[in-house]
């Protein structure tokens, strides 16, 4: 039984081929794409007003020279998104649950960030491993602190987002079985458990946006830094 509750995070094969590519390519399906036949309704409306606000909020402390990675980052949170929303599907993957997968999204662009510090201010980028005022002694261990911290940023990023949905779906899983097996011993606290993960679901939709806007505000903190 408590290896059934891991099962949900394995990647799905078929004849052993695995089908993660698969689960990332289908939400880009959901995207439409871009015509001028489209009639304006409210939910465009809707949209439209989201990525704006998404976007002058996120690009509003960036210089320009920073600028130029608004459909970057936008892409990226509206991908995250999708890919999150669609997992919490019945009977679906959720690719964002994988390391490896969040690490490779979080890894280069992190990395890009640090290079474009390094290339275009190099004197700033380095002063941010030493703090301003630091008494002598300390300077090397200061040094370290701050070289480990930075090396860590991209681990933090795709470990923060796969440690939370990887928490979501695991206890909705366990409350789920809880309810099921309460269902024939006790209805009345079959049906209590059943609400609590009716309102947990609507927890996770709320966790799956919040971790891609994060995931990408933080991003977008890293090239605040470097530009």
């Amino acid at each position: 039984m408590i290896m059934s509750f891991f099962d949900q995070f394995l990647s799905p094969s078929l004849i052993g081929i695995p089908l993660i590519a698969l689960a990332i390519l289908i939400p880009w399906l959901t995207f439409p794409t871009p015509t001028n036949r489209w009639l304006n309704n409210r939910l465009i409306t809707l949209q439209a007003w989201f990525i704006n606000r998404f976007i002058y909020q996120l690009m509003q402390p960036i210089t320009l020279g920073g600028h130029k990675w608004a459909m970057l980052l936008t892409a990226l949170m509206l991908f995250l998104i999708s890919i999150n929303l669609l997992g919490l599907l019945p009977y679906t993957f959720t690719p964002t649950t994988q390391l490896s997968l969040n690490m490779a999204f979080a890894l280069p662009l992190w990395l890009t960030t640090v290079l474009i510090g390094m290339l275009n201010q190099p004197t700033i980028a380095l002063g941010h491993l030493l703090p301003e005022g630091t008494p002598t002694p300390l300077i090397p261990i200061l040094i370290i602190i701050e070289t480990i911290s930075l090396f860590i940023r991209p681990l933090a990023l795709g470990v923060r987002l796969t440690a939370n949905l990887t928490a979501g779906h695991l206890l909705m899983q366990l409350i789920a079985t809880a309810a099921f097996v309460l269902l024939t011993i006790m209805p009345t606290v079959a049906l209590l458990t059943s609400t609590i993960l009716f309102l947990l679901t609507i927890l996770e939709v709320a966790v799956a946006m919040i971790q891609a806007y994060v995931f990408v505000l933080l991003l977008s903190l890293y090239l605040q830094e470097n530009v």
